[in-house]
């Protein structure tokens, strides 16, 4: 008898199930349709995003990004629709609270990381600095090869590549040679004491005036600066075409032309002087001629 009796009960719990099952078979069907909508709808809603963030001409990491997060909201959306469809609205309940306390640990267990990723949104809307632009920052100097949300990576005319944190870009200063496509160049030399300076002013001012690199329109400035230990020193602020010759070559070709026109003119770069003062012959001597006594 009792193994009848719970041979009669399972029976009747899988009689009662079955029917469960076989009511909620349309509502199955429709969550699966739902959710099959929902997802044609994602791919779209993707590129719909993908078009109009591209008119604001933003980084293409940031237009990625937006399309992803939209095609998730979407797919997200169907699927709380599918399992309320389902009769699972206290699952739909239990899955929002889960996300949040996930977000929420994921945010104190990865901070750099989110602040890199914030900090790169922030860099692709303000747009402080571009790919192609000379830029130096954090300590480094270079041409931006990438901007990425989580970094951007640096040339820096050495052949090494350096990636900074987005975080560090957008914290710290940056000083950006390309915003304005000009670059003035500082040249520092001296000239001995003796020497005119006037001549010596417009000796420099003709030769840096005469390379062909320079950007059209910006006078170069010659200006003395202070008296130093062995030289009259002063300073020649040129600006270059980037287009024509990098700073580095610039900078070299300046440096030959005013040392030939300074020789050609006999005007004298001095090297730094140092001055000996000698003592007694018999000052020092002495400690030689005690000891050997």
């Amino acid at each position: 008898m009792e193994i009848s009796n719970i041979v009669g009960l399972l029976t009747e719990k899988l009689s009662l199930w079955a029917e469960t099952l076989v009511s909620h078979i349309p509502n199955f069907v429709l969550a699966v349709l739902v959710i099959i909508f929902f997802a044609f709808l994602a791919k779209y809603a993707k590129k719909i995003t993908i078009n109009i963030i591209h008119k604001f001409h933003v980084g293409e990491s940031l237009v990625q990004l937006s399309g992803k997060i939209v095609s998730i909201i979407v797919i997200c959306i169907g699927l709380f629709f599918a399992l309320g469809i389902l009769d699972l609205q206290k699952t739909v309940t239990s899955l929002l609270a889960g996300a949040g306390i996930i977000g929420l640990a994921l945010g104190f267990a990865f901070q750099d990381l989110t602040a890199n990723f914030l900090s790169g949104i922030f860099i692709s809307v303000q747009k402080p600095i571009s790919i192609g632009d000379v830029v130096e920052t954090n300590g480094y100097f270079g041409q931006v090869k990438q901007i990425n949300l989580r970094s951007t990576i640096i040339n820096n005319f050495g052949g090494q590549e350096i990636e900074i944190p987005s975080k560090d870009i957008f914290q710290n200063p940056i000083k950006n040679y390309s915003t304005t496509g000009e670059w003035r160049m500082q040249l520092n030399c001296g000239v001995a004491y003796d020497t005119d300076l006037q001549m010596a002013e417009d000796t420099a001012h003709e030769a840096i005036s005469s390379l062909p690199f320079l950007q059209e329109g910006k006078e170069v400035q010659v200006l003395y600066e202070e008296f130093g230990s062995s030289s009259i020193n002063f300073k020649i602020w040129f600006w270059i075409d980037r287009e024509k010759m990098g700073p580095p070559g610039a900078m070299s070709e300046a440096v030959k032309a005013l040392k030939k026109a300074f020789d050609e003119k006999d005007i004298n770069i001095p090297f730094p002087i140092r001055t000996l003062e000698l003592k007694n012959q018999r000052e020092i001597l002495a400690p030689f001629t005690n000891n050997h006594n």
